[in-house]
């Protein structure tokens, strides 16, 4: 079935406002990319603003069915899920800058002194992303027995990791940036729940079996 003018705007400002932003993206080049008049464009929204905030609505919908099948769900353990989604995450920063960077992150930084609507509807899609990891990181917390965290203040400094590390890599024009924030993000978390040091004093403790293991074939062929 072939999409409607809708659809087609909704997909066309996805493209266009993650790759120039939303302040120059006009209702001409939307309804030129769908393919659509501009009556159309107006029987479907009274305003660019209206299709903005639809926008990131559209976003939330779209983004929201691939994380949910994404295999970071797969594993029994719930830092492990964690560790595993911000991988994810990381696996995602790919290609250029525009096709891994964020709508709603984009649009907030625009227009959130210009228009409520759109503020609002991009808080919407970031925090309701954010609460998805809730559940994983309370019961991590739960498991892992960490102090003086709670599990909405971390899912929201995840979001924020993320979505600074796009503005890096549009600032210096390079995914590279934006891959070793999300690394370091892994990290932070790792040494949160205790992860490094358990993986440090395993390699401690392997290194310790060996030397003991060489010193005791030394003695023999002594």
């Amino acid at each position: 079935m072939k999409p409607d003018a809708r659809a087609l705007l909704l997909d066309a400002a996805l493209a266009a406002i993650r790759r120039q932003g939303y302040a120059a993206t006009s209702v001409d080049a939307l309804c030129a990319a769908a393919g659509v008049t501009k009556g159309a464009f107006f029987h479907h929204f009274r305003s660019k603003e209206a299709l903005a905030i639809a926008a990131a609505d559209h976003w939330s919908a779209t983004t929201g069915a691939l994380f949910a099948a994404a295999p970071y769900h797969q594993h029994k353990d719930p830092l492990d899920r964690v560790l595993a989604y911000v991988d994810f995450r990381k696996e995602l920063v790919r290609g250029e800058i525009p096709e891994f960077t964020c709508l709603v992150g984009t649009m907030a930084q625009e227009a959130y002194a210009a228009s409520d609507g759109i503020r609002d509807a991009c808080w919407r899609s970031i925090g309701g992303h954010a609460a998805t990891l809730e559940g994983d990181i309370g019961e991590a917390i739960e498991k892992y027995g960490v102090k003086g965290v709670d599990a909405k203040g971390l899912a929201l400094f995840t979001q924020a990791t993320i979505q600074g590390a796009f503005i890096l890599a549009k600032a210096k024009n390079d995914a590279g940036v934006a891959v070793q924030c999300i690394e370091h993000l892994r990290r932070y978390l790792e040494l949160l729940f205790g992860r490094i040091e358990k993986k440090e004093k395993s390699h401690e403790n392997a290194s310790r079996r060996r030397r003991s293991a060489e010193g005791g074939e030394a003695r023999r062929r002594a």
